[in-house]
């Protein structure tokens, strides 16, 4: 489906010179000379550039459409990571930078979305939020009553995380997986 260039909007995965893009970023312009344009930041799908790309009102662009699937995560391999699709089961190897920082958050069966463009992965989606046990935590510094103190804490999949100054090490925590921050106990 072709879009006008005013309006792309962040999230937005397009087809442009051969490559599928996401859209990260977008800024609408109105210079007082010329005509309005879109200033674009965007990333390759397929091998993780980024640009900036200036799109005029009157430029067309192909909105791409990606396909979803449900697939569960079975077990690393060396760099790659092996996933089942959970319809016909059967088993797809990925590399791990695919993922970027959220693979830390991996667990044996968890269920992730798969986006497809013509069959082919292109990005692997996982919960918003997972649970995780905290191993490690930095003790209460005394005098620290400010509401907004927090203390640095390190899960048992190795990632640090700052947490409020009543949580343990040992508790079961909820962490957002893209922001890397405490959500709440779990439970």
């Amino acid at each position: 489906m072709k879009i006008s260039g005013v309006d792309i909007r962040p999230g937005n995965i397009l087809e442009y010179e051969n490559g599928i893009w996401k859209v990260a970023k977008t800024q609408h312009t109105q210079p007082g000379k010329g005509g309005a344009f879109m200033q674009v930041e965007m990333k390759n799908l397929i091998d993780g550039r980024k640009t900036n790309v200036r799109f005029r009102s009157e430029d067309r662009v192909e909105r791409v459409r990606l396909d979803t699937k449900d697939f569960q995560f079975l077990y690393p391999e060396g760099d790659d990571l092996v996933f089942m699709d959970v319809e016909t089961y059967d088993q797809i190897t990925l590399p791990s930078d695919l993922l970027g920082d959220a693979a830390a958050f991996l667990q044996d069966g968890m269920t992730v979305l798969l986006e497809m463009y013509n069959e082919r992965p292109i990005s692997v989606q996982l919960p918003e939020q997972v649970e995780a046990t905290i191993v490690e935590a930095d003790a209460v510094v005394k005098g620290q009553t400010a509401s907004s103190s927090y203390k640095p804490a390190i899960l048992d999949n190795g990632v640090r995380v700052m947490v409020p100054p009543h949580i343990e090490s040992g508790t079961r925590i909820v962490v957002d997986v893209y922001e890397r921050s405490y959500v709440g106990k779990a439970g």
